[in-house]
């Protein structure tokens, strides 16, 4: 006999259709199971019911068509003597594939929201990710099943981990290839199909039989080939009831070929007596198909930078960890980083990354916390130091106790960070998309009673009706008014990168020409991101500058902390004579101390040399000035001995100001954008900086969540905000920005979740960028404007409107040419974003 599974079922076949999950308290055994099952399937328009004991869920399956709420499936187990605890909230995310355009963002969210128990749902085009606010209790496949019902594909988004981030790199490349093998097969046939077409008998042959029906057989394979996925993207809009740029290509692409292809096979349709071939339009139809093609490969590149965001993030936690080894004493074994659990004592080696949050137990060094603080210093630690996972332990082997793992982490609430910041991240509205909601019903429908006029009257003369029908249709082709952005942008982004500054894509170019408000990180984008000797103070009676240095540099060289190594740069470049010492010893957090040619030096804060037995009074009001101006202060003693110490001077380190900071401020106050600064470093440091740049807001100590809370207020007055930053701490608040700016240095994770990344020059190159921006935006409006100038009066001509008037009338063949005319222009016009940056020519 066979022992009861703790689930029961309705039946044994698989039922599909709607479904509900639901969870179950109070069941303790198999007869549990069996009789909640049965009050489910009692409540009409259940199919079946499956209730799990190991998971305490009952997932119901409705009747095709059944509007059965969860309240009514509670009210059942309730009756049944369990009970069903409240619904809580939780946030999930998909991966959406298929969007193209605002109206595919529309789209997608509408249908999520339309699945009981999603409380929110907000899509994100150029993540391709949709960020969802739901009940705990929604099962996930209904949520996909409503993606792939609005046309799409959707999968299942778990944040941060390396699967997800294998299965998006693997999706990219596969989109990459597709993309590159549609641009290479259209580039390859519209190529010579334009030559042949262009010709207008200027080559042997061209307008000849073979050559009229080479042009078919070169824009077929272009069309419907290379051009297929604009073909089925239309129709999935047009089965929702809607319009897209696709609609608009393959509209356009379509009514040139079916013109030109029936009057290649049946000229005599659209001849007027006379003996000549109608104009064939292939090349129109091809071109199009290609161009846009071109655009989709790039602004695809563009979209899959975001991803290198999460995916550095997540490469910061070591793969391994040493973990003390169960029962061995002092033995440590190297494990998987996903093996550590809250209470394991891990070593952390100079050199290596700490595996996870803990807090030091044994040991001192020196940690590179700069991904979360944004200070370029490092961080002394000492037994009862918190330390974080993914900082970087650039001296001394500590033992730690691990305090947090996996989600529970610093470095993992600014993956987080970034991923909200991402995925909730306003919608760029794209004029062409709005417009082409409208305008494709539009023409359509001029198209179809130009058709219909014109038949009434003269209904012997199809071929007339028919000509005017395809010419409306050709010249309404939207080549014009799709190149219109992307062709400025082009323009405009390779103009940019020539001048260093790079941009992600035409949304990141439009934003970045509205920005009124400037956020600075400070370390590493105001300042040069390392410390500097930026002082040297003597005491009355020291012997003299390049002495206090050289014996300041011979202790240092013994250390292996950061600001020892600054403090030997900086004596070295002012040309202090090398000296060597010995009997080296190092209190963490307070000074060092040697012997250098027989005499005891002394390094460190006015506590450790008064333990000394040293004043540093003389040189305290130095000290304290120095302090005010951000800088770190070391006092210096030298003696006979270590009972015999004299106050010789002072030396002070700090990371200074770039030497194009102030006039980068300068400028941008010249622009109308207001500037202040963010940065995780202590307030009396970065008040110091800005007093020193112009700048009069600082917000200082502020984490890399506080920095994009900071984003958030801005945006919330109202202001279009660009946030500026070279590391991992500014990561969430350059996605929470309008415009994300990286500068040179900057880590791969800040340049990764920029849109904007300034090559050359560090900050140098930012108020260029912001130019670059308006002055594109200002061809994109002008090309827009001229395009719908240019369908507001060829419509009407093409239709026919003016013939009883003026006896003035458009054939498909000036229409092709008009169409192509506009395109020319449009290019021209975007072309002239070459010349930007250029110095004006003097006569």
């Amino acid at each position: 006999m066979s022992t009861p599974t703790p689930s029961a079922t309705a039946g044994l076949a698989e039922p599909t259709g709607p479904t509900l999950e639901l969870p179950v308290e109070g069941m303790t055994c198999a007869a549990c199971v069996r009789h909640v099952a049965r009050a489910l399937d009692r409540v009409p328009g259940v199919k079946q019911a499956e209730v799990n004991l190991v998971t305490a869920r009952a997932r119901v399956v409705l009747d095709t068509g059944a509007t059965l709420d969860r309240d009514a499936l509670a009210r059942a187990v309730e009756a049944a003597g369990y009970s069903v605890p409240a619904p809580r909230e939780t946030e999930l995310s998909l991966d959406v594939r298929g969007m193209t355009c605002a109206t595919c963002e529309g789209r997608v969210a509408k249908a999520l929201r339309a699945v009981d128990g999603v409380l929110d749902a907000s899509v994100n085009l150029a993540s391709e990710r949709a960020t969802l606010r739901v009940r705990d209790d929604v099962p996930a496949e209904a949520l996909i099943a409503a993606v792939e019902a609005a046309g799409y594909e959707a999968t299942l988004a778990s944040r941060g981990s390396t699967s997800r981030a294998a299965a998006l790199a693997e999706a990219e490349a596969r989109e990459d290839r597709t993309n590159r093998r549609d641009l290479a097969l259209a580039a390859a046939l519209t190529a010579p199909l334009l030559v042949i077409a262009m010709s207008h008998g200027a080559l042997p042959g061209a307008d000849g039989p073979a050559a009229r029906w080479a042009q078919l057989f070169l824009a077929t394979p272009v069309i419907f080939g290379a051009g297929r996925r604009f073909f089925a993207q239309a129709a999935t809009a047009l089965r929702h009831g809607t319009a897209n740029m696709s609609t608009l290509v393959a509209l356009g692409s379509f009514a040139a070929f079916a013109y030109s292809l029936v009057a290649l096979v049946a000229p005599g349709a659209f001849r007027h007596g006379e003996h000549v071939e109608p104009h064939l339009y292939f090349e129109a139809g091809a071109a199009i198909v290609t161009f846009v093609l071109l655009g989709k490969l790039l602004e695809a590149r563009a979209r899959r930078r975001l991803s290198d965001a999460v995916r550095g993030l997540v490469g910061l936690v070591p793969e391994h960890a040493h973990r003390l080894a169960t029962g061995s004493g002092d033995v440590f074994e190297e494990v998987p980083v996903e093996q550590l659990r809250v209470g394991d004592l891990v070593l952390v080696r100079p050199g290596e990354r700490v595996p996870s949050d803990g807090v030091v137990e044994d040991g001192r060094g020196a940690l590179d916390e700069s991904m979360l603080t944004g200070e370029s210093l490092p961080v002394d630690k000492a037994p009862g130091d918190p330390l974080y996972g993914g900082t970087l332990n650039q001296s001394g082997a500590l033992r730690a106790r691990v305090t947090a793992t996996g989600e529970g982490t610093a470095l993992a609430r600014i993956v987080d960070a970034v991923e909200r910041a991402q995925g909730s991240r306003a919608p760029i509205a794209r004029l062409a998309d709005v417009v082409s909601a409208y305008f494709v019903p539009i023409v359509v429908g001029i198209a179809l009673v130009t058709l219909a006029t014109w038949l009434l009257v003269d209904p012997g003369d199809v071929s007339t009706a028919v000509e005017r029908f395809v010419a409306v249709l050709v010249i309404a082709c939207p080549c014009a008014l799709g190149l219109a952005t992307p062709a400025a942008v082009a323009v405009g982004t390779g103009r940019g990168a020539e001048l260093g500054v790079l941009v992600k894509g035409g949304a990141a170019l439009e934003t970045i020409s509205r920005v009124d408000t400037v956020l600075f990180d400070k370390t590493g984008t105001l300042t040069r991101g390392q410390p500097e000797l930026t002082d040297v103070v003597l005491a009355a009676g020291a012997e003299g500058e390049r002495q206090l240095l050289a014996d300041v540099a011979a202790v240092e060289r013994l250390s292996e902390h950061p600001l020892a190594r600054a403090l030997v740069r900086g004596a070295e470049a002012r040309g202090a004579p090398r000296r060597e010492a010995r009997g080296f010893t190092a209190t963490v957090g307070a000074g060092a101390r040697a012997e250098v040619e027989g005499r005891a030096v002394f390094i460190g804060t006015a506590a450790y040399l008064a333990a000394a037995g040293v004043s540093t009074e003389p040189l305290e009001a130095d000290a304290d000035r120095l302090a005010r101006l951000g800088r770190t202060p070391s006092f210096v003693a030298v003696g006979e001995s270590s009972s015999a110490m004299t106050l010789v001077g002072l030396v002070a380190l700090a990371d200074t100001a770039t030497d194009e900071a102030r006039d980068v401020v300068a400028e941008l106050r010249a622009l109308g954008v207001e500037v202040a600064m963010v940065t995780g470093d202590r307030r009396a440091t970065a008040e110091a900086v800005a007093r020193e740049l112009g700048i009069d807001r600082v917000h200082a100590e502020v984490r890399p969540e506080g920095k994009a809370e900071v984003v958030a207020e801005e945006r919330a007055r109202g202001r279009v905000v660009a946030m500026v930053g070279d590391g991992l701490n500014d990561a969430p608040a350059l996605a929470a920005a309008h415009v994300g700016v990286a500068v040179g240095d900057a880590t791969d994770v800040a340049a990764a979740a920029a849109d904007v990344a300034l090559l050359q020059g560090g900050i140098a190159r930012l108020p260029l960028a912001l130019r670059l921006g308006r002055r594109t935006l200002s061809v994109i409006r002008q090309n827009l404007f001229w395009a719908f100038v240019y369908n507001l009066v060829g419509l009407p001509l093409a239709a026919g409107l003016f013939y009883p008037f003026t006896g003035w009338q458009l054939s498909p063949l000036f229409a092709s040419a008009a169409m192509s005319l506009s395109s020319v222009s449009v290019l021209l016009s975007s072309l002239r974003l070459r010349r930007f940056g250029r110095p004006a020519r003097r006569g």
